[in-house]
This record gives structure tokens, C-alpha cells and sequence, in this order.
């Protein structure tokens, strides 16, 4: 484990769930979007290429079902999926909710704002997605 690597450290994270191979925390530090996940293969590797089939499998199923609860709970007009890795090169995938209201739909989260925010997301959405991982697991 790097000692320089962010994911390899799970500092003052929310976890909403996690096992022996990998954890989904909620992401606080992107106020273009405030409904954010990230799912994290904790062995460092960077690529999804770099694990074996089976773990390939569990991460995406992973990814799928963050998304579904995701969904299930905010109601969002969409849902973006990501795995860049370019600044952190620690596999891991962004999972955003996205809401036509949000600050930057229907550009990506990362564009320049077109209009403040107008959402009113659940106040407990991360226990209620939290909830729905745990029931799938």
C-alpha cells in the first residue's frame, strides 16, 4: 500500500458498506454533486485488467447495486458511472446521481456550473442506500 495513496487510507470516510475486498463509501467533497459514491477495491491495483475475473465481477456487481440503491432512494433524472484513476491510480468507480437541477446537468459534474443548485435530497439518503446494500449483500 502506497503511503501516498488517498483510497489506500480510509481517513474519516462514511463507509454505507464494505467486505473483505472492497468498501462503497459517500463522497462529501463535490458540491456539484452532493449525491456521490465511490466504490473501492481496497488492494491497490490500477486498472480493472489488473484483477482476476472473479473480482472483475464483484466489483462491477458492486458498482450495479450502489447504483440501483442509488436510484431507488434519490430518483434521479440519471445516474453517471466512472472509473478514471487518472490523479489516484487506485481502482476504484464513481457512482453520481445526477438531477436535471443539479449544478452542472447535463454536462458532467466536473464542467463548469450553468446555474446554482436546486436539490432537496433525503436528509438520512446515505443510511436509506446504506440500508438496501446491506439487504443485498
Amino acid at each position: 500500500m502506497p503511503a501516498s495513496c488517498p483510497l489506500c487510507r480510509a481517513d474519516g470516510e462514511t463507509v454505507l458498506w464494505q467486505n473483505s475486498r472492497l468498501r462503497i463509501i459517500a463522497v462529501h467533497d463535490s458540491p456539484a454533486a452532493p449525491a456521490f459514491c465511490r466504490v473501492i477495491w481496497r488492494e491497490h491495483v490500477a486498472e480493472m485488467t489488473d484483477l482476476p475475473e472473479e473480482a472483475r465481477q464483484e466489483i462491477m456487481a458492486a458498482v450495479c447495486r450502489t447504483e440501483a440503491a442509488m436510484r431507488q432512494v434519490l430518483r434521479p433524472a440519471k445516474i453517471n458511472l466512472a472509473s478514471l484513476g487518472n490523479q489516484v491510480p487506485h481502482l476504484h468507480w464513481h457512482v453520481i446521481a445526477r438531477f436535471e437541477q443539479d449544478a452542472c446537468f447535463p454536462d458532467s459534474i466536473w464542467a463548469a456550473p450553468r446555474r446554482e443548485a436546486e436539490l432537496a435530497l433525503p436528509e438520512d439518503w446515505q443510511r436509506q442506500v446504506a440500508a438496501l446494500l446491506a439487504a443485498e449483500a
